[in-house]
């Protein structure tokens, strides 16, 4: 996928389409609040440790897009702890959020939360993971099916690259309990199915990494390569935490560079892998597109307003249409890893520290 950058014509619609004043009515349809009352959005981020973009870059861009639109804001992390998300949540509500944006650790406890608030009169964004059978009035996040697909387009590209014949693949997918995981491996078992249909290659491994738990991974990992006797030729890793366990683990094998690895975040570690030689690609979203949407959907709830996305995801369990916008994902290779500096989702002295000094400037990173 080399043609242009990120679209983002979802939230162009955001900026220009219609924008009208919703009074609460209880429903699905209420906003959070009204224009005497000054805005205050409450964030829930899921951990710290199964991505580093979570604090590294949703933090920041959610906050200096609320602090510039003059609306107070609350952004905690729940750290992987139910009980925590719950927690965080009712404190949220009770010190008066008109708006609540949560990232779920499951759908469950995502629902029990986007009720609470619903009954409370607080409006409510799903933000990167639907919650399934929940309540969000808008749903804000990348195409994840399209992630999955450039993950399975990008392992074949490297297995091509590399004369691959008949490739073992292992698949390292995320959190059973996220629906985004569930949507990533549609994309790429669309890629890699009809492969091993047809017996090009072939599937000697299929294991989810409860809650994105990158030690997990490896130990999953280990045994997975054990079972197949060493002979794993390519790993669809869904995100760069779980690639750079498995890149752990075949660095002690003597492998790593030898077996393709995918990835997604373009995380400084993801790209410095890719700089090496031992992660062939990673899917880099704009996560501040992506924070710069939600929180205008979230300044217009909070102040009493709706506003068109023109896009609806269905919610398979409940069966609703939740408004949405859905942003581009790029695929990104040691070739242009240099476009993920342009953009500024990690800067050259962040990612070419030391040793890296040199593969970045063979990388054409300036």
């Amino acid at each position: 996928m080399r043609k242009g950058f990120l679209t983002f014509a979802a939230v162009g619609l955001l900026a220009t389409g219609s924008m009208a004043a919703c009074g609460d009515d209880g429903g699905s349809d209420q906003a959070g609040g009204s224009t005497d009352k000054k805005p205050k959005i409450g964030v829930i981020l899921p951990d710290s440790k199964s991505s580093a973009r979570w604090e590294g870059a949703d933090r920041k861009y959610l906050k200096e897009a609320f602090d510039a639109a003059g609306v107070d804001s609350d952004i905690q992390n729940a750290q992987n702890d139910k009980n925590a998300f719950q927690t965080i949540a009712d404190q949220m509500i009770t010190n008066g959020v008109n708006v609540l944006m949560i990232v779920n650790l499951d759908s469950g406890t995502g629902k029990a939360v986007l009720d609470k608030a619903k009954s409370q009169g607080v409006a409510t964004i799903d933000y990167d993971r639907l919650t399934l059978g929940g309540s969000a009035q808008y749903y804000v996040s990348f195409d994840n099916e399209a992630v999955g697909k450039l993950q399975g387009e990008g392992l074949s590209k490297c297995l091509t690259d590399k004369g691959a014949k008949n490739p073992s693949i292992a698949y390292l997918n995320g959190s059973p309990t996220d629906n985004n995981a569930t949507l990533f491996k549609n994309g790429y078992d669309s890629v890699l199915k009809p492969k091993f249909d047809s017996k090009e290659y072939t599937k000697v491994a299929d294991d989810s990494v409860p809650a994105w738990d990158n030690a997990q991974a490896a130990t999953i990992f280990e045994q997975q390569l054990t079972k197949a006797r060493g002979k794993i030729d390519g790993v669809l890793a869904a995100n760069d935490g779980l690639g750079n366990a498995a890149i752990s683990v075949l660095k002690k094998n003597k492998l790593n560079g030898k077996v393709p690895v995918t990835g997604q975040d373009a995380t400084k570690e993801g790209l410095q892998n890719i700089l090496l030689g031992d992660q062939c690609m990673t899917v880099y979203k704009a996560v501040k597109k992506e924070a710069d949407a939600a929180a205008e959907l979230a300044i217009g709830l909070a102040k009493g307003q709706k506003k068109d996305t023109g896009q609806t995801v269905k919610d398979p369990e409940g069966g609703r249409d939740v408004p949405a916008v859905l942003l581009e994902p790029k695929a990104i290779y040691k070739d242009n890893v240099k476009d993920v500096v342009a953009d500024g989702y990690v800067t050259k002295d962040e990612l070419c520290t030391g040793n890296f000094a040199k593969l970045c400037t063979d990388a054409g990173i300036s």
